[in-house]
């Protein structure tokens, strides 16, 4: 298996270049997230269960994670997530059902949630129980 580097706005990160990104292990994806702290490994991996279709919130991740006040920070570390598309970042959105970000991130995150079949209107989800995970 050859080891790449791919290029991120804040880092550079070792990726596998010979396996599909739907192939790769969770025990994959923690050995490239060795460089960050606890609390972002945790935010990463309970947002690596959201499966195709659905979506949660900031708060339901600081929830999941044990740490129910520690929404922004769930925000902050997903701003940092190296293995975008891999973790779906794109399917955490706030409780109000708002994509937020930068103009291009929202526009990206935006269309992801479209080709995966969630209900959006303008920069909003149309969050329901279907939906939310």
């Amino acid at each position: 298996m050859r080891i790449g580097r791919l290029s991120t706005a804040n880092e550079v990160i070792p990726v596998l270049r010979d396996k599909k990104i739907s192939s790769w292990t969770k025990e994959e994806i923690l050995k490239y997230l060795s460089r960050k702290t606890e609390f972002e490994k945790a935010v990463l991996m309970a947002t690596l269960e959201i499966p195709r279709g659905k979506v949660s919130t900031y708060k339901r991740i600081a929830k999941r994670i044990g740490r129910p006040n520690a929404y922004r920070a769930v925000g902050n570390a997903l701003h940092k997530n190296p293995l975008a598309p891999i973790i779906p970042c794109h399917r955490v959105i706030r409780s109000d059902g708002l994509i937020v970000g930068d103009e291009q991130s929202v526009k990206e995150r935006r269309r992801r949630l479209l080709e995966e079949g969630i209900p959006v209107k303008g920069n909003r989800v149309r969050l329901s129980k279907e939906i939310l995970f």
